[in-house]
């Protein structure tokens, strides 16, 4: 949602202002990360706010550590936020993809560069292709996440930025 987009955007505008913050984590709510863009805002003639890719170029060029703490689902937009991140941690039951090519569209946030440039073009084209979810066992696998846990992800991502 806007809501949501203008609320990354301003707490990681904040957090590279402030000296004190040493590493960024983001996570979702409710024990999921994001599904991504609600498809019912395609068709409105009038979309106010930032649109996701700049906030995700944001994330990219923070100087601080931006942790991706995905629980549940991060699907469509909500995996290119986690791709912009410089690391994520993912519960072993989480599972990731870019599912919109199945709705005939193609991932608009730079997802269709960051994936290929994270886990190699072969194993991108299929995800970006199929529009399959994958488990966070095979997103470790592939490069795509940097941890899998079986306890709290929020905790782990934050004892994960603490380290790096």
């Amino acid at each position: 949602s806007l809501t949501v987009l203008q609320a990354l955007e301003d707490g990681l505008k904040r957090a590279d202002a402030d000296p004190s913050v040493k590493a960024v984590m983001i996570c979702g709510e409710n024990g999921k990360f994001s599904a991504g863009a609600d498809i019912r805002g395609f068709s409105s003639p009038k979309r106010h706010g930032v649109p996701l890719g700049p906030i995700i170029s944001l994330i990219e060029r923070s100087e601080k550590p931006v942790v991706a703490a995905i629980e549940g689902i991060a699907l469509g937009g909500g995996l290119e936020v986690a791709l912009g991140c410089h690391y994520r941690i993912a519960h072993v039951k989480a599972r990731m993809g870019l599912p919109e090519v199945t709705i005939g569209l193609l991932p608009g946030a730079e997802g269709t560069q960051r994936l290929p440039r994270l886990i190699g073009v072969p194993a991108a084209l299929d995800i970006i292709t199929t529009g399959r979810h994958i488990p966070a066992t095979e997103a470790l696998k592939l490069g795509l996440i940097d941890e899998v846990v079986e306890e709290n992800t929020v905790e782990a991502a934050i004892h994960f930025a603490n380290k790096v």
